[in-house]
């Protein structure tokens, strides 16, 4: 049993700033990638950023060079920074993490809402 929990969302202005963390918990001996993903209304759910256990890192477009996401100290944390948000930022952010042999687990997600 793997358990996801998400915490951080808000609101927040633009230019403003959030930090978003995530901690997976349960039958993990390690990861393959943790993730961030977002969902706006009546959107896919695309990726944001996504960090692998070596550290290697990965972003959209569109977020590269405000978010920032890295590895917690404790196991299994990940956190996002996200800074000079906009309103397109606004979405539910969902924590991901693969831990190999095509298992994934997602988290409730957490509103991030950026008013202009």
């Amino acid at each position: 049993q793997v358990r996801v929990v998400e915490s951080g969302g808000g609101l927040v202005q633009t230019g403003g700033s959030l930090r978003l963390s995530c901690a997976a918990s349960g039958s993990i001996l390690t990861f393959n990638t943790m993730g961030w993903y977002r969902q706006a209304p009546g959107k896919q759910r695309d990726l944001v950023a996504a960090i692998t256990r070596g550290g290697v890192t990965d972003y959209a477009d569109s977020v590269k060079g405000r978010f920032t996401i890295a590895r917690g100290n404790a196991k299994n944390t990940v956190y996002l920074q996200m800074d000079s948000l906009k309103p397109e930022d606004t979405a539910v952010y969902y924590c991901n993490i693969n831990i190999g042999n095509n298992r994934e687990y997602w988290g409730q997600g957490t509103q991030v809402t950026v008013s202009s």
